[in-house]
């Protein structure tokens, strides 16, 4: 069994996308982000970054003690090479998939997340913007290596569908929030939909953590304070000797 320790945001559906892929038995242990369960000392434990998605596997390969994976991109690697499925590992066709592994982690993610980010502001937080442009040109630009990869192959990494792909997807689901016009990059659009027909992405992407919140139901107080908790945040005090 896998504990997987989640909130449905893209970065968790990943994880959740490849486990149904592998059908491989999971408990979400649900990770509050507002309230702020990223912070209690247990989770900090398997994920120092406070962070999620972090899994702990109870029988790991081997055998043994537990095992702890946090970040998400490394997750993916974990399990794929555990179950030894949507990762080959003949040199070429491996490190395919990891670099574009590695480039949504370092690019596709971060920037989408920032785009995110200052689009949501209210005016009450001053001009955006200048950022709202740089990121939105960035997230842009990002949909453009995504087409131009797929122009002549069926997915990210060749004709196999992989890791690169589930770990891809979900950040591409809300394109029109991101300003983009899906029609503009025609073959990013048949991946995006090939992929999202998948039962088990369906499945991964379906999956909750408890109670769906309504942002709008939140009180001002209690808006203010999570945005106070989620943003801005400062380094952490090492543990007392």
């Amino acid at each position: 069994m896998i504990d997987v320790h989640y909130w449905p945001t893209p970065n968790g559906k990943k994880v959740t996308i490849l486990l149904e892929e592998l059908g491989i038995p999971y408990r979400v242990v649900p990770v509050h982000i507002g309230r702020g369960d990223q912070f209690t000392d247990e989770f900090l434990k398997i994920s120092p970054n406070n962070r999620m998605p972090a899994i702990v596997d109870h029988e790991p390969p081997g055998g043994g003690a537990p095992i702890s994976v946090f970040e998400s991109g490394a997750i993916m690697l974990y399990l794929a090479e555990k179950a030894g499925r949507f990762w080959p590992q003949e040199p070429r066709a491996k490190y395919e998939v990891v670099q574009w592994v590695m480039w949504q982690m370092a690019n596709q993610g971060p920037k989408t997340g920032e785009n995110g980010h200052f689009r949501r502001l209210g005016p009450e937080q001053g001009d955006q913007s200048y950022a709202i442009r740089r990121f939105g040109d960035e997230v842009h630009r990002l949909y453009g290596v995504l087409n131009n990869r797929l122009y002549d192959r069926r997915y990210l990494a060749g004709d196999e569908y992989t890791i690169a792909d589930m770990i891809s997807y979900p950040w591409t689901v809300n394109w029109q929030g991101q300003g983009i016009d899906i029609e503009e990059f025609k073959y990013f659009k048949r991946w995006f939909e090939e992929v999202g027909a998948r039962p088990a992405v369906q499945r991964g992407m379906a999956v909750a953590a408890g109670i769906t919140e309504d942002p709008a139901s939140l009180s001002p107080e209690e808006q203010a304070r999570r945005r106070a908790l989620l943003y801005n945040q400062r380094a952490r005090p090492a543990p007392a000797a």
